[in-house]
């Protein structure tokens, strides 16, 4: 705490006393190249610990995510993917497209709910076979 101390009470001071500050702006200009290179690591090192200080009292905020669409299925697989091959297909299959039904890929109306309590419009897909004519 020694060094602490006389370094705060001695050396500081007698080094902030032979730096070349300018008693005004205009006196900035005439300052020479020696003296600016005399200034320059003042200059950083406050800018340093100012830096450091501001960033200590304002963290940076948390990036936001998008929200999750989906909340339930699959969560354990790294991407939901379902294939339904066409000769499975009747004559009309609706799927989810809100990742709320119970019945998931197939829809059991739970986007109804989802679109009342959130004002989404979210509803299914429905696959269906062309009539012949």
């Amino acid at each position: 705490m020694e060094v602490v101390a006389r370094f705060v009470k001695e050396s500081l001071p007698n080094y902030l006393k032979t730096l070349p500050i300018p008693n005004s702006f205009a006196g900035f200009a005439r300052l020479t190249g020696s003296d600016w290179l005399q200034i320059i690591p003042f200059v950083g090192t406050v800018s340093l610990l100012m830096y450091m200080t501001v960033q200590s009292l304002f963290p940076k905020k948390p990036e936001k995510k998008e929200p999750l669409v989906n909340y339930r299925v699959q969560k354990e697989s790294n991407k939901v993917v379902n294939a339904v091959d066409i000769e499975d297909l009747g004559d009309k299959t609706v799927y989810c497209r809100c990742w709320r039904s119970k019945k998931f890929p197939l829809c059991d109306g739970s986007h109804n709910k989802h679109n009342d309590e959130s004002g989404d419009n979210v509803g299914p897909l429905i696959v269906k076979r062309k009539e012949a004519k």
